[in-house]
């Protein structure tokens, strides 16, 4: 024990600037948390990629100094991707995607600062929870990541969905289709198994353009579509600001976030837990710690009708999640070589750069034990100073929702497309992007959730790799494993409790209600339009063909000749297509919707004509439009200029100083930055390339003829 204590006392000294190691080691760690910081904000580019860049620089620096380097990135990236999934609803990276549930609508209510502040010091508990659970796990790691199996590995990724289908209220179902949309997502491409086309569309799009979904879809591009573009089309429909629901003068302060991360500490520690335990096995990575720390989130409020509007318990789960996770999934690469995401993967790169094998080596007092204490103190140290840093900014940070929103329309758009092209360097996602936007505007029009839909994606190749490995190993006989039995009575209790809670809520007397005397709403019927219901009908029958031609090629289409690539598809699309079934009778029957009616306080606001709303959203849907075209005819540098200025002349109809002014801005940030500095591989548009292939063809031409 006393060699572990020593081991760890020593990865301290070696991180701090006490010696000449231990100051060259701050050094790169701080310029390592530089880039992350920055790259953390930007949309679409993530840990992982930021390790993939930097790999090439630690090729002679001392193992302690390439990982602090690598780390003290990976860490930062981490937090600084709330930011922007508070203030705009993009995440910074796909894992950040869960903060956008209840940050953004926080952020338009007016309490970025708050929503930012829970967020960061939540962050900074998981990370420190992360950082310990590591020290404490690596005597005694082999247990923690044995303890499980691949069947129950299967029922866990079931129960986060049904866990996050809560979010539906009171309509269970929609969430639960829409989570089985997300698995069908995750289908697309070559199955795991057998490598077999699944879902890749080759009649509607052609053998060559179907093998760009031979690699399956991005989760960045889904994420930043399904979110950031039903926010960029309500803030033009609004004229607005982001902040629009903010009282006159006042601003949700940083230090009344930080408040909430210990007034809900228990919260913060339970969802740090399951952060560290999703971060230790293998594959999961940090999409499912901060979704299923959500559902907890959810599960274990007894309010749950605040999630998805501003809840500050849905910012404090995810946010701790997001970095104790990273202490959870070092330890399987540290242990056994095995990554426990895809930043940890890349991690093992640097292990090779460094001659260093993962395994009994890391945990051997005689050889790299001080190295992996050193870890433990990365993190620590780099998300203490991180967070420090941004608190100094927050406030400042935070006034950008309350700027114009006309003004940041066209460089949320430039961002958005950049973080679905950042992905593969490919047109293909961009579209993508543009896709998954459509759908998630509809859905919102629809009252359908979309976190469920992208937990779905996220846990969709996990899913379906453990269910054949169940399958393959025990046939039919893992359905009665205790453990798979024990997550399916959870399971069915999540899809169960919304009801029953309803149930025995309306079977109370008024005054034996915990809430009673406090109400301010009540609960009416009101007709529902025929044009909405037409509009919830036909999203609904929309679903439904999609899992009836899920059906039918896992039956007659692949499935027909290679059945085991049909498993999935069949476990996932027929009770899917039974539920949307149900739903499109449902929507189409619903003649009235329950509304929840104010009694006591606000004047009602007064509504926006539907017609200017409808008007502003087809105006908008065509600049969504418009700005992919640019790109993919101009490149992302002069498009960023051109259509930047279109928008704001003739779209915002905004004066010439204003237009030419941001238009300037909005070139030198994307040449600046990611042209010269990044150096980032932009494609030049489809416009110069026509032109460098004709005037070779003109010029041959002239010769000839003279």
């Amino acid at each position: 024990m006393l060699e572990y204590l020593y081991a760890f006392n020593d990865g301290l000294i070696k991180v701090l600037p006490l010696s000449a190691q231990g100051t060259e080691t701050f050094f790169f760690m701080m310029a390592g948390m530089a880039v992350g910081f920055v790259v953390g904000i930007l949309p679409g580019l993530g840990g992982a990629t930021t390790l993939a860049l930097m790999l090439p620089f630690i090729y002679h620096m001392e193992p302690v100094t390439a990982f602090a380097f690598l780390l003290g990135s990976n860490a930062v990236t981490a937090t600084t991707g709330d930011i922007t999934s508070v203030l705009f609803g993009v995440p910074g990276e796909g894992i950040t995607a869960a903060t956008i549930v209840d940050g953004h609508p926080m952020a338009k209510n007016g309490e970025a600062g708050r929503a930012l502040g829970a967020a960061l010091m939540s962050s900074l508990v998981g990370a420190v929870f992360g950082a310990l659970i590591l020290a404490l796990a690596i005597p005694v790691v082999s247990p923690l990541v044995l303890s499980i199996g691949s069947a129950e590995f299967f029922m866990l990724a079931l129960l986060g969905i049904t866990f996050v289908a809560s979010l539906s209220g009171d309509n269970v179902p929609k969430g639960l289709v829409a989570g089985g949309l997300g698995l069908v997502l995750a289908m697309v491409g070559l199955d795991p198994i057998e490598s077999v086309p699944r879902f890749t569309l080759e009649p509607i799009l052609g053998e060559d353009n179907s093998l760009f979904l031979w690699d399956g879809v991005a989760l960045v591009s889904v994420t930043v579509g399904l979110f950031a573009i039903p926010e960029i089309i309500d803030l033009a429909v609004q004229g607005s600001t982001i902040a629009r629901d903010a009282k006159p003068g006042k601003l949700g302060g940083v230090m009344e976030g930080v408040k909430d991360t210990f007034r809900h500490w228990k919260l913060v520690l339970r969802c740090s837990g399951i952060g560290a335990y999703i971060g230790l096995i293998p594959g999961m990575g940090g999409g499912p710690a901060q979704w299923l720390a959500y559902a907890h989130a959810v599960q274990s409020s007894p309010d749950k009708e605040r999630f998805g509007k501003g809840a500050v318990e849905g910012v404090l789960g995810p946010g701790a999640a997001n970095n104790s996770k990273e202490g959870g999934a070092l330890i399987p690469t540290l242990a056994f070589g095995v990554p426990g995401s895809l930043s940890m993967a890349i991690l093992l790169g640097a292990f090779i750069i460094q001659g260093i094998v993962p395994g009994p080596d890391l945990l051997n007092p005689a050889k790299h034990l001080t190295l992996t204490f050193s870890f433990v103190w990365i993190i620590v140290i780099t998300n203490i100073i991180t967070v420090a840093v941004c608190f100094l900014f927050l406030n400042q940070l935070a006034k950008i929702t309350l700027v114009k929103g006309t003004y940041l329309i066209p460089f949320l758009l430039l961002l958005i497309y950049l973080g679905g092209f950042a992905v593969k360097n490919s047109f293909g996602d961009m579209m993508l992007v543009l896709l998954f936007g459509a759908l998630g505007w509809l859905m919102v029009k629809s009252d359908w959730q979309r976190p469920p839909l992208l937990l779905g994606l996220v846990l969709g190749g996990i899913a379906e790799n453990n269910l054949f490995i169940a399958s393959r190993i025990y046939g039919a006989s893992w359905l009665l494993h205790p453990g798979v039995l024990v997550i399916a009575l959870i399971t069915l209790t999540g899809m169960l409790y919304p009801a029953l809670s309803a149930y025995f809520k309306r079977s109370r007397r008024p005054e034996d209600r915990p809430d009673a005397g406090q109400a301010t709403f009540s609960v009416k019927e009101v007709p529902v339009p025929l044009a909405n219901r037409l509009g919830r009908a036909s999203f609904a029958l929309f679903m439904l063909a999609v899992f009836a031609y899920v059906v039918y090629e896992a039956q007659f289409g692949f499935g027909a000749w290679e059945p085991r690539a049909a498993l999935f598809p069949w476990v996932i699309g027929l009770p899917s297509l039974l539920l949307a079934i149900y739903i499109f009778i449902q929507e189409s029957l619903r003649s009235t919707q329950k509304v929840k009616v104010e009694e006591l306080s606000r004047q009602p606001q007064p509504e926006m004509d539907p017609m200017l709303a409808r008007q502003r959203a087809v105006s908008i849907g065509g600049w969504i439009v418009g700005f992919f075209f640019a790109i993919w005819l101009l490149g992302f540098t002069a498009a960023a200029a051109v259509a930047t200025f279109l928008y704001l002349k003739f779209g915002a109809k905004e004066k010439w100083p204003v237009a030419v002014g941001l238009t300037l801005v909005a070139w030198l940030f994307f040449y600046g930055l990611f042209d010269y500095g990044l150096q980032l591989p932009f494609p030049d548009g489809a416009i110069f390339d026509v032109v460098r292939i004709d005037i070779p063809a003109v010029r041959t031409i002239f010769l000839a003829s003279g």
